[in-house]
């Protein structure tokens, strides 16, 4: 089932001579438990992408549809609130909450959202150990690797069960084997699930873990290697 569709997508800053092109009709499709790597040297446009799919920009030009819905549509505060319900977004630089442990960083999404409920302490109990973090739950970021960092933090985009997965270049502070080590435990969590991921990453070694692959440079769709991603090739 088809559960992200971005059809041709552009986004351009400025006007006339100063305007700039960030993104150039760019289109694919991605299915239900599939991960795409999106790949490109650095000014190729794969954040600016990841924010348009997100909410956090609006296109220029083209549609983002999530779930059957246009995403692209809705107002800042919408936006806003789907990101909250259905999306999870994981950072480059982690973003925890240094003075929180792992198990507090995870549960500061129910947190914001409300209650913290039995529930919640359940999933991220079981999220910890699908991530390989059982043993760190009381440790806070300072007592972590920068592996078991970016673990905590996938972990926590996946509190709210979101249907869509945004991950901005989640290997960039590894080696290439702790590198590799997350994104196949990504890769593990979405596989056969009621959901999809997005990650940008400029390594294509963190690729191999993924279902499909788009490359971007300068904001244009280069190739698309595997077969549901639908490109438009210069």
């Amino acid at each position: 089932m088809s559960l992200l569709e971005v059809r041709n997508v552009s986004k351009s800053y400025g006007s006339g001579h100063a305007s700039v092109t960030a993104l150039s009709d760019v289109s694919f499709v991605l299915d239900e438990g599939r991960l795409l790597a999106v790949l490109g040297p650095s000014g190729s446009g794969k954040t600016t992408l990841l924010s348009i799919i997100a909410g956090l920009l609006r296109p220029t030009s083209g549609q983002i549809i999530i779930d059957g819905k246009p995403i692209h549509l809705r107002s800042n505060r919408e936006a806003a609130a789907f990101r909250r319900s259905r999306v999870g977004l994981v950072f480059q630089d982690h973003h925890l909450v240094h003075y929180l442990t792992a198990k507090e960083n995870l549960l500061l999404v129910p947190h914001l959202s409300g209650r913290i409920q039995h529930q919640h302490r359940e999933l991220a109990s079981s999220l910890l150990g699908e991530f390989g973090l059982e043993a760190r739950a009381n440790h806070t970021p300072s007592m972590l690797s920068g592996g078991e960092r970016q673990r905590v933090a996938i972990a926590r985009a996946l509190m709210n069960e979101p249907r869509i997965m945004l991950v901005d270049e989640p290997t960039s502070n590894l080696d290439t084997e702790r590198g590799r080590q997350v994104v196949e435990m990504l890769s593990r969590h979405i596989s056969g699930r009621e959901m999809t991921c997005v990650m940008v990453t400029h390594d294509p070694r963190m690729a191999e873990a993924a279902d499909e692959a788009l490359h971007l440079i300068d904001g244009r769709v280069h190739s698309a290697d595997a077969e549901g991603v639908l490109a438009s090739a210069p």
